[in-house]
């Protein structure tokens, strides 16, 4: 069965009946992917999981309320995607008036040849990172979108609410604008 369809026989089953053995089994298709678009937005495992846990329970409230529009969904993934958006647009606007201390993660040090590999692996993320950052916020949720959650441009467009055209030209633009700030010496 095509997952279009085993996704649309779900979110029935969770209209109709509120089954939750239904849910959990769209949760366990998307959660891996939400929580990476949130992870990469947000850059914290805690508030990655917890913002990916929010987006979920908002998501099942939304389809158990009945509410208009709840019967319409053209894509689970588009409303999952929608929904962490608003979260990681709440959670900033919640954390802008708190003070952050950053604590850096360390590595374990086993074997030398795999560690240093390990760390030459880590800085080129993280100077991919790096650059993407420095993209507007349109360019990086874009690429994130499709280079990391690995998502279709049809599913990109219904995301952000643009045509499939200006999907693909905005992804043209920004991995134009990534590959200038890549190939700048630093």
């Amino acid at each position: 069965m095509s997952g279009v369809l085993r996704e649309k026989i779900l979110l029935y089953r969770i209209f109709t009946k509120k089954d939750t053995d239904a849910y959990a089994e769209l949760y366990d298709l998307y959660v891996k992917r939400i929580y990476r678009f949130v992870f990469f937005k947000v850059g914290s495992h805690e508030n990655a999981e917890d913002i990916t846990s929010e987006v979920f329970l908002k998501t099942w409230q939304f389809l158990i309320s009945g509410s208009q529009g709840a019967d319409e969904i053209k894509s689970f993934s588009g409303l999952l995607y929608r929904i962490a958006r608003n979260s990681i647009i709440d959670f900033y606007r919640a954390r802008s008036n708190k003070p952050e201390v950053a604590i850096n993660e360390e590595m374990e040090i086993g074997d030398s040849g795999k560690w240093y590999q390990e760390l030459e692996q880590k800085i080129d993320s993280q100077k991919i990172i790096a650059a993407i950052k420095k993209l507007k916020q349109e360019y990086q949720e874009i690429l994130t979108l499709k280079y990391v959650d690995e998502l279709e441009v049809k599913e990109i467009a219904e995301i952000t609410n643009k045509g499939q055209i200006a999907v693909r030209v905005t992804m043209h633009r920004a991995l134009k604008k990534l590959k200038d700030i890549l190939d700048k010496p630093i």
